[in-house]
């Protein structure tokens, strides 16, 4: 199938909306939840990947550091708060584990957040903003590609709430769940789509193109 090279907000806006429907499990500390969840994710092919900071609204005012690690199967997300658990050992073997496909968007950004609060060596990160391409999609965003990809509208209303908060609140757990989940069920669609990268012209951007068309 061929995809939509770019979407508007009024096109997104008719499309219906859809959150992670799964069991979503917030990890706070070490333990038998947090055991479960490894098990349960060592036993994934392909994992969906995202994080989440507490926004910043001073200009100039450094940002602040990774508060939320979501990684989400097919039907369970777990919510791994790593601003009160660190960055353990046995969650850092996640994301060097080379038998578990991480997927995200701007993941290599999440990944550097991640190594400044603990080091560790990161294999098979898949990053959706620089694999649609491929498939004749020039939109980025997330929200943009899972309409695009998967012909769904995603909220982002929490994206800017505290994600330092003392207790999340079931807004925020829906919306993080569905940010990793997402990412997931968007490469799994594109692995079975035909191929038809962007033309080097397609790749510029709109006031580029409008000048050249002016020549």
């Amino acid at each position: 199938m061929s995809y939509q090279l770019s979407i508007t907000p009024q096109e997104i806006e008719k499309l219906p909306l859809v959150a992670f429907e799964g069991k979503i499990n917030v990890i706070s500390e070490p333990g038998k939840e947090f055991e479960r969840a490894l098990k349960y994710l060592r036993r994934q092919k392909v994992i969906g990947f995202d994080t989440e900071s507490k926004p910043v609204f001073t200009p100039g005012v450094r940002g602040n550091g990774v508060a939320l690690v979501q990684l989400s199967g097919k039907d369970e997300a777990f919510l791994f708060r790593v601003q009160k658990l660190g960055m353990l050992g046995k969650l850092c073997h996640i994301f060097a584990d080379p038998f578990i496909l991480k997927v995200g968007a701007a993941s290599s950004d999440d990944v550097r957040g991640l190594q400044r609060i603990q080091a560790f060596t990161e294999r098979r990160f898949v990053d959706l903003q620089k694999m649609v391409w491929e498939y004749g999609i020039k939109d980025k965003s997330v929200k943009k590609m899972a309409a695009i990809i998967l012909g769904v509208r995603i909220s982002k209303t929490q994206q800017l709430s505290n994600w330092e908060a003392p207790v999340l609140s079931e807004a925020q757990l829906k919306y993080a769940a569905t940010d990793a989940w997402i990412c997931r069920e968007m490469y799994l669609k594109l692995r079975r789509s035909r191929k038809e990268p962007l033309k080097s012209e397609q790749m510029l951007p709109p006031e580029q193109l409008l000048k050249m068309a002016k020549k």
